[in-house]
């Protein structure tokens, strides 16, 4: 997700500290202390990360209202010190839904920052800016967005915006990767998705294509998170001889899958939410050099130069076609995609927020900050 993605990497510019949720107090009741186990990861962390799991005598609770607040802001305060502890003495505060305004009025931050990673209401509508979150966006000292939509819809609330969009591990997806066992079996072509398998994808246009191509192989690779059309289509389709789910993958793994595709896809619908993402496979894909199709969702307008966008099956049927036609196709067609998948290392963007943040902070930590230079040894080659 993209505050892992972001976080992790900030960590080799600050200490960065993340505070994980509370247990609801339900579940300290039936699991008892070792529930914090269930918050482990046997994932090698960055030396300048930390985590905090709140103790089990500061749980979450619904009511009363004050008891929750005054628990809260314990659990902020508690970070605080921690921090502290590791001998800091610059604090910001990152916020990562509007949900946690309340750590705006806890503690001794010197700069505060909402990051937008997503529409939240979740609705196909994007109705206009909540209250609770406009409020967040005027309050904070600056708001970072990760699309061009949410740049346009929510941007002009707060004069320090600015938007970084999501990044790719350059090397890992443009390295070559061996191809992986479970689609070695599966027959060329292969039309490949990477990633959750939600309801914001167009299954019927999925369906759609899997009937009208036999010859071609679907390939998707990821967990389902379906409602119940979008699971009820995805169980029908499952039963053709084209058509493969091949599960979730690690994210290590899941960088290989790419390279052995020859079209990856973004088969979005069209609407209020998805025309506020910015996918996280879009400069993955590009990395790995394989030809690319997808919805003309509004964070994909951008990138025609590299993809191609097409609506109905019939455009979609095309697009394919095409770029099974011209070999993957050609080298400067994969290398032009490699270039710009270059551009939105994550290295870079980080950099960039990192920039930032000690600008706002002060003209010190802003020349400190220029005097600094991505290691070489990160940057994609």
């Amino acid at each position: 997700m993209t505050p892992h993605h972001v976080l992790t990497r900030l960590a080799k510019y600050f200490h960065v500290l993340w505070l994980e949720p509370a247990h609801h107090w339900r579940e300290i009741s039936l699991r008892g202390p070792h529930r914090k186990a269930l918050h482990e990861t046997a994932e090698a962390l960055p030396e300048g990360f930390h985590r905090y799991v709140p103790e089990a005598w500061l749980p979450d609770i619904y009511r009363p209202a004050w008891l929750r607040q005054s628990l809260f802001r314990q659990r902020i305060l508690r970070s605080w010190h921690r921090l502290e502890t590791l001998g800091c003495q610059t604090f910001v505060l990152h916020l990562w839904h509007p949900q946690f305004e309340p750590a705006l009025s806890v503690g001794r931050h010197d700069l505060s920052v909402y990051h937008i990673d997503d529409e939240y209401s979740f609705s196909a509508d994007a109705p206009p800016v909540g209250l609770e979150e406009a409020r967040v966006i005027r309050s904070v000292n600056h708001i970072f967005t990760i699309s061009p939509g949410l740049m346009e819809r929510k941007g002009g609330l707060n004069p320090h915006t600015t938007m970084v969009p999501e990044g790719v591990d350059f090397r890992l997806y443009a390295k070559h990767q061996q191809e992986p066992r479970d689609i070695a079996p599966i027959r060329h072509p292969r039309i490949g998705y990477t990633g959750n398998l939600k309801r914001q994808l167009d299954w019927q246009l999925l369906k759609a294509l899997a009937h009208k191509h036999p010859n071609w192989s679907f390939v998707y690779v990821g967990p389902l998170a379906l409602d119940r059309e979008g699971e009820a289509i995805a169980k029908e389709i499952s039963q053709l001889d084209n058509v493969h789910f091949l599960g979730p993958k690690t994210v290590t793994d899941l960088a290989a899958y790419p390279q052995h595709f020859d079209v990856c896809i973004m088969p979005y619908v069209v609407n209020g939410y998805t025309n506020n993402i910015y996918p996280l496979k879009l400069h993955e894909y590009l990395a790995s050099g394989t030809p690319v199709v997808g919805s003309p969702i509004r964070s994909l307008l951008d990138f025609t130069h590299v993809i191609d966008l097409a609506s109905s099956v019939e455009e979609w049927s095309t697009s394919l076609a095409a770029a099974l036609v011209s070999p993957a196709a050609s080298a400067s067609s994969s290398a032009a995609r490699q270039a710009v998948a270059r551009q939105f290392d994550w290295s870079e963007l980080i950099f960039r927020i990192a920039s930032t943040i000690c600008k706002r902070l002060s003209p010190e930590l802003a020349a400190k900050m220029r005097t600094l230079t991505i290691d070489s040894a990160e940057l994609p080659q």
